[in-house]
C-alpha cells in the first residue's frame, strides 16, 4: 500500500461525512448527529493508523502525495506529513469527535430552522477537513488556499450557531464578532497573498518550476531559499517575511492582533470556540514554523527579536486582562492569547527545546483549554449565565463538574505532572539559552496564571451555595465521556511526554539545520573529573 492516498483519504472522510450530514432528513437529527460522529471516530482511527506507520527518524515528509494541479503555474497538489503536523492531526481528528459529543444538544440553543443541526454538524467536519490540509500541504497555494477557505465555515458557526439564539441583542453581538474574525483574517490572507504572489516571482525568475516556470513545491522553495538562489535582496525578503508573518499572527492571534479572539471565543457555542481556540488558530502558528522559518531564514533572525518582544507582551497582557474578567468565558479567551504568547516565543527563541516545547505545547494547549472551556460551558448551560459573581457553593452541588473544572484550571496554570508544565519548561529553559530577559519576563506569567485560575475557582466554586445554584446538577455520562479522556491525557502527558515528544524532535531537528540554527554553546564549561572541558558540540 505504498501507493495509497493516505493523506487525501485523512481530509476526504470528514468531506463525505459533511456531505452525509448536509443530505440527511431534516426529521432524523439524532441520525446526523449519530454519522457525524461515527466519522469523526473513523478520521481519528485513520490518524492512528497514520501515526502507527509513520518513522520519526525517517524521511522529513512521509506519505507524499504529488500530482498537477496548475502545471501553468508551477502548482501542485502536493502532500506529506512530518512529525510536527503528524502531532497536529492527532490532536484536531481526537479533538471533534469530542466537540461533536459536547454539542449534542446544542440545536436547543442554536439558529433558526429544521437543518439546524444537521448544518452545524456538516460545517464543524468542514472546518477540519480544511485544517488538515493546512497542516499536510507542501504546495504553498494549496495551503494558502485552504488556509483562507476554513474562515468561510468558521464564520457560520460564529455568527450563525451562538448561545441563546432567540436573543435578538445576542444575535447582533454573535454577528459582529463573526464579521470582526472574518475581516481580521480576510486582511491577513490578503497581505499573505501578496507575499505568495511576490514569492513566486521570485521562483519564476529563477525558473525553479517545471518548464521553467515558477514554483509553489515548499520544497523546492525552501531549498532556493537556503541555497541563496532566490536572487532577492533583504529588502525584498524581509517584506515577504512580514507579509506571511501578519497573516500567521492574525491567525494566532499574537498581540497586538488578538482583539478579534475574546469576541468570537463568547459568541460562538463552546464547542465551535473550542474547534476556533484549540484547533483552528494553530494553523497560525504552525505556519510560522513551516513557511516564516524555512522560507525566510535571515529575515525570521532578523525580527526574532521584535516577534519574541509582542510575544512577551501577550504573555503579560492575557494574563492581566484574565485576572480583571468577570465573565468566565472570556476569562479563559484571554488565557489562550498568553498561551498563545509562550508558542510564538517558543518558535522564535530558535533553540531545540524551546522549538520542541512551542510544538508540544500546541498539543497541551488544545487538550487543556478544551477541557476548561467545555466544563465551563456544561456550567454555563446549567446556569445560564458567564458572569462569575452569579455562581458560588457549586462545588457543593456538582462536585465532579467543580473537580475537573479544577484539574482543567490546574494545567491551564501549567502545574507540575499535568500536561502544559512540560511545554512551558522546555520553552522557557530553551528561550533562556538565547534570550535571558525575555524568559525571566515571561515567567511572571506563571504567578499571574496562578492567580487568575485559583481566584475564578474559589469565587465560583467554594463557599456556600448561592440563589439559583442549588438547582445545577452534576456531569451526565455524555458530557464525562467528553471530560473524562481530556483529563486523561493532560495528566499521561504530564507524566510521560515521550510518544509526542518522539514525533516531535527529529522534525524540529530538521527545521533548525535547514534554517541553519543551532542551540548556543554553555556561557560555563562542562566540569568533569579531568577538569573543564573547552569543547562544545553546538555552536
Amino acid at each position: 500500500m505504498n501507493n495509497y492516498p493516505w493523506l487525501t483519504t485523512l481530509w476526504l472522510l470528514p468531506v463525505v461525512g459533511a456531505a452525509l450530514v448536509f443530505v440527511l432528513p431534516a426529521t432524523r437529527p439524532t441520525l446526523a448527529r449519530g454519522v457525524a460522529f461515527v466519522v469523526a471516530l473513523a478520521t481519528v482511527v485513520f490518524a492512528v493508523v497514520l501515526a502507527v506507520r509513520f518513522e520519526p527518524g525517517g524521511a522529513q515528509y512521509q506519505f507524499v502525495e504529488s500530482h498537477e494541479w496548475i502545471p501553468a503555474f508551477g502548482a501542485g497538489y502536493t502532500l506529506g506529513l512530518d512529525g510536527i503536523a503528524m502531532v497536529l492531526v492527532l490532536l484536531t481528528t481526537a479533538l471533534v469527535p469530542l466537540l461533536i459529543l459536547a454539542g449534542w444538544h446544542d440545536d436547543r440553543e442554536v439558529g433558526d430552522g429544521k437543518r439546524v443541526i444537521h448544518t452545524y454538524l456538516a460545517l464543524t467536519l468542514l472546518v477540519e477537513a480544511m485544517v488538515l490540509v493546512s497542516f499536510v500541504a507542501l504546495d504553498i497555494l494549496l495551503f494558502y488556499v485552504f488556509f483562507e477557505a476554513m474562515l468561510i465555515p468558521m464564520y457560520f458557526l460564529i455568527g450563525g450557531f451562538g448561545p441563546s439564539g432567540a436573543d435578538t441583542a445576542l444575535r447582533r453581538q454573535r454577528a459582529r464578532a463573526a464579521v470582526k474574525f472574518l475581516l481580521y483574517n480576510l486582511f491577513g490572507g490578503l497581505v499573505m497573498l501578496a507575499a505568495v504572489i511576490g514569492l513566486y516571482v521570485l521562483t519564476a525568475r529563477e525558473s525553479l518550476g517545471p518548464g521553467g516556470s515558477g514554483s509553489f513545491d515548499l520544497r523546492v522553495v525552501v531549498a532556493a531559499a537556503n541555497s541563496g538562489q532566490l536572487g532577492a535582496g533583504p529588502a525584498v525578503l524581509n517584506a515577504l517575511f512580514l507579509g506571511f508573518m501578519f497573516a500567521f499572527a492574525v491567525k494566532a492571534p499574537l498581540w497586538p492582533l488578538h482583539t478579534w479572539l475574546p469576541d468570537a471565543a463568547v459568541a460562538a457555542t463552546p464547542s465551535s470556540a473550542v474547534l476556533m481556540m484549540a484547533i483552528v488558530d494553530k494553523v497560525g502558528t504552525f505556519g510560522m514554523l513551516r513557511y516564516c522559518l524555512t522560507l525566510f531564514p535571515d529575515a525570521a533572525q532578523t525580527y526574532a527579536p521584535l516577534v519574541i518582544t509582542l510575544a512577551v507582551i501577550g504573555i503579560i497582557y492575557g494574563a492581566v486582562l484574565a485576572i480583571g474578567q468577570t465573565d468566565v468565558m472570556r476569562l479563559i479567551a484571554y488565557t489562550s492569547i498568553s498561551h498563545f504568547g509562550f508558542i510564538i516565543l517558543g518558535i522564535f527563541a530558535m533553540t531545540s527545546q524551546a522549538q520542541t516545547g512551542a510544538t508540544l505545547y500546541m498539543v497541551n494547549h488544545g487538550i487543556s483549554t478544551a477541557a476548561l472551556f467545555l466544563v465551563a460551558g456544561f456550567l454555563v448551560s446549567r446556569r445560564g449565565t458567564r458572569l462569575i459573581a452569579d455562581y458560588g457553593g457549586v462545588q457543593k452541588v456538582a462536585p465532579i463538574l467543580a473537580g475537573t473544572f479544577f484539574i482543567a484550571g490546574l494545567a491551564t496554570l501549567s502545574l507540575p505532572g499535568l500536561a502544559p508544565f512540560v511545554s512551558e519548561f522546555l520553552v522557557l529553559v530553551g528561550t533562556f539559552s538565547r534570550y535571558q530577559v525575555a524568559a525571566v519576563v515571561a515567567s511572571a506569567a506563571l504567578v499571574l496564571a496562578a492567580l487568575y485560575v485559583l481566584w475564578l475557582y474559589q469565587r465560583m466554586m467554594t463557599g456556600p451555595v448561592t440563589k439559583d445554584n442549588d438547582r445545577i446538577h452534576d456531569l451526565v455520562p455524555r458530557e464525562l465521556a467528553v471530560v473524562v479522556p481530556l483529563i486523561a491525557a493532560l495528566i499521561f502527558l504530564g507524566l510521560y511526554p515521550k510518544p509526542v515528544l518522539d514525533f516531535i524532535d527529529p522534525a524540529v531537528g530538521h527545521t533548525l539545520s535547514t534554517i541553519g540554527r543551532s542551540d548556543p554553546e554553555p556561557s560555563v564549561p562542562a566540569v568533569t573529573e579531568a577538569g573543564p572541558s573547552h569543547g562544545g558540540t553546538h555552536k
